[in-house]
């Protein structure tokens, strides 16, 4: 999905709503527990009814995952019944390199469909580019929203040759974008830091954000 389609969703549906698909076996209405996949039936039914005040779905794949082969049928279907004007975000939180990230971005984009994915920055550069391909993106983590974000993101960074001083999320806000533009690239800013809000907006005054709060 471009940057122009999904701007024109938001326009259209007048809302930035993403609806994370963090589907928990042991949360689910019992009632479904009887179907033949309980997992695929629940976000069946929360796709039906969210499809036409959303923009964006976000499966967790741990979720999946932590289901063996079983849980892979489920998201695989989801992704099947999810609309193509709606944008999709696997949130894998990748962060390997080389060959490893090629093939994770094979899994999501060519195998699932997926329009972005969750990926963390910290092993640089090499971690990021294989997810950045013609109309999909990648969604960076620069400022989480759990309270351990605290540990290393807002260490301060000086760097060399400069007098200035950073936080780590800032450096990593500034970096990022000599690797692609805001059409490939988004940042998670968490909803639990919304004082920092401003001082993102500086740094990356045009690229789309995805939050979330714990």
């Amino acid at each position: 999905m471009t940057r122009e389609q999904l701007f024109q969703q938001i326009k259209i549906k007048r809302s930035y709503l993403c609806i994370g698909l963090d589907t928990d076996i042991k949360k689910i209405p019992p009632h479904l527990l009887k179907k033949e996949d309980p997992i695929f039936e629940f976000n069946k039914q929360i796709i039906e009814a969210t499809s036409d005040y959303c923009v964006a779905y976000k499966p967790n794949l741990a979720f999946y995952e932590s289901l063996g082969p079983a849980g892979l049928v489920s998201l695989e279907k989801t992704m099947s019944i999810i609309p193509k004007n709606i944008f999709t975000i696997a949130d894998a939180k990748r962060g390997d390199i080389g060959n490893t990230s090629e093939m994770y971005a094979n899994t999501f984009y060519d195998y699932y469909k997926f329009d972005s994915v969750t990926v963390a920055p910290y092993m640089g550069k090499d971690s990021v580019v294989p997810f950045l391909r013609k109309d999909k993106w990648v969604i960076l983590l620069a400022l989480t929203s759990n309270s351990g974000s605290l540990d290393f993101q807002m260490t301060e960074v000086f760097l060399p040759g400069t007098q200035a001083d950073f936080k780590l999320y800032q450096h990593v806000l500034r970096h990022a974008q000599q690797w692609a533009g805001t059409d490939q690239l988004m940042f998670v800013i968490g909803a639990t830091h919304p004082e920092l809000f401003k001082e993102v907006r500086k740094i990356a005054p045009d690229h789309f954000l995805a939050g979330s709060g714990e």
